[in-house]
């Protein structure tokens, strides 16, 4: 394939969508043992540590002022993010919190237009609405059986907060990775998270026991691979083409969340599933060059 193939960068995007799904999975599981901080302290600290050496292999040099002040508000936006999502999955069936979660390529789409003057393609919106109708399918079906507690509500409330940030997250991915190679992009991304999240760490720390460690560690590898193949291209592909894969999210959290948690698939499950595979080929799609 091709260097400038224009499927490279929404392949590259697939794979950071299946590989963060699955560190989803297992963070799900180390969150569920010593609480969400923790494991996501301790996932970021595993996380720079393989994504740092990277960094500066490649001849790693600090950063300058305005690349680094991006680096920060990025790091920080994607620190809470991280935080609340992993919050809600203990509260949520992973699948639920995935589909819930869609909303942000919905508002990404609309602020890469604001933020970064991207012209909107007729596709990329039908796309969207396609993919927005899809989780509503989703959520309406869980919503019939759900038992709404106050752990429920936390959840709930918890995993729209990290979609908020996560649209914001998407539109700060796109100028950093004009300005910024993938390793210290990650480096950034992990490393900051190390710092803010171990404010709380004395008084919320809880150790993990040996199988928590594993998933952990599996967790910061699949973090940095996801990261790395996101800010390649997010570098190479505009946001309203790559943002609507993010869908597919939903493919893999079915499936893990199934293998790790034994989470069984509703018929709206299905449905919303096929409505928002639909919407990934309506914005991948391209118009056809008019004839000469």
């Amino acid at each position: 394939m091709k260097a400038d193939n224009p499927l490279l960068p929404l392949a590259v995007t697939a794979f950071a969508v299946a590989s963060l799904s699955l560190m989803d999975a297992f963070m799900k599981s180390a969150a569920l043992a010593v609480g969400a901080l923790t494991a996501a302290w301790l996932r970021s600290a595993l996380a720079t540590s393989i994504a740092l050496p990277l960094w500066l292999s490649r001849g790693g040099r600090w950063p300058k002022r305005e690349v680094l002040k991006l680096h920060l508000q990025r790091s920080v936006v994607a620190t809470f993010m991280a935080l609340t999502f992993f919050y809600a999955i203990t509260k949520l069936p992973l699948a639920e919190a995935i589909a819930i979660s869609f909303i942000a390529p919905l508002i990404a789409l609309y602020l890469a237009r604001i933020m970064l003057g991207e012209t909107i393609r007729k596709e990329a919106i039908i796309a969207s609405l396609l993919g927005f109708a899809g989780t509503l399918v989703i959520i309406g079906g869980k919503v019939g059986e759900a038992d709404f507690d106050e752990e429920t509500a936390l959840g709930l409330a918890s995993i729209l907060t990290s979609a908020l940030l996560y649209a914001y997250s998407f539109i700060l991915i796109r100028r950093q990775s004009q300005v910024a190679g993938p390793s210290e992009i990650a480096t950034f991304h992990s490393g900051v998270s190390v710092v803010l999240l171990g404010l709380a760490v004395p008084f919320l720390f809880e150790m993990p026991d040996r199988s928590t460690w594993i998933d952990l560690v599996a967790a910061a590898l699949l973090t940095v691979a996801g990261a790395m193949a996101f800010a390649w291209a997010y570098a190479r592909a505009e946001a309203q083409v790559l943002v609507p894969l993010e869908y597919s999210g939903f493919l893999w959290a079915s499936l893990f969340g199934w293998l790790f948690f034994s989470e069984d698939l509703t018929a709206p499950t299905v449905i919303g599933t096929a409505i928002i595979i639909g919407s990934c080929w309506v914005a991948t799609r391209r118009p056809r060059p008019a004839a000469s």
